[in-house]
């Protein structure tokens, strides 16, 4: 392969890439996005009779997951014999767990009917592919304890607690932000 070639077929990579994007359809309006989340958490209060939240569906998930190995521990462990069931049958009936459910299937479909729907692992050109992964599946198990410190994840903290005025998903919110803007500088550079 000559130098030429070479040349040729390491450009024609960032040309796919960007000619996918340019077919892309822009993102929404944050505005029309806040007005839709709005409606949507008040369709849930009106339909289900409680609000959106996260962190809920991954631990009935996981007892799901001790209930299947380990019975007899699922059920004497307060921390995960709460979630086994709730009177609706199972951990993995949990609306909490069809929401999350939805929301991987709506985002899919999104991605799709936009032209977004492409595999890759987004981040700045001074980090690699397993640094951005390690990155950010640190970055979840954080989140994770934090939202079981917080009794809430943020969906369920600022969205569902900040619409039913809780003064502590305020401050929740409130918090979350400070500390986010804090440590945006010392992953700046992964960025760019």
């Amino acid at each position: 392969m000559s130098a030429a070639d070479t040349a040729g077929a390491a450009g024609a990579l960032p040309r796919s890439r960007s000619a996918a994007r340019a077919e892309a359809r822009p993102y929404a309006s944050p505005y029309v996005a806040g007005v839709g989340i709005g409606l949507v958490l008040l369709a849930a209060f009106v339909v289900m009779g409680r609000g959106l939240g996260a962190s809920g569906a991954f631990s009935s998930v996981a007892a799901a997951g001790v209930s299947a190995v380990a019975p007899a521990h699922a059920a004497g462990n307060p921390a995960v014999a709460e979630y086994l069931g709730q009177g609706t049958g199972g951990p993995l009936r949990d609306w909490l767990v069809v929401e999350i459910a939805g929301v991987v299937l709506g985002g899919f479909a999104s991605a799709w009917l936009a032209g977004r729907l492409a595999g890759g692992v987004e981040r700045g050109p001074r980090v690699g592919d397993g640094a951005r992964l390690a990155y950010a599946a640190g970055g979840g198990v954080v989140m994770g304890i934090g939202a079981k410190l917080a009794r809430g994840c943020t969906s369920g903290q600022a969205l569902t607690g900040g619409a039913l005025l809780s003064v502590g998903s305020w401050l929740f919110i409130a918090t979350a932000f400070a500390a986010a803007y804090a440590a945006a500088p010392l992953f700046r550079r992964e960025w760019t």
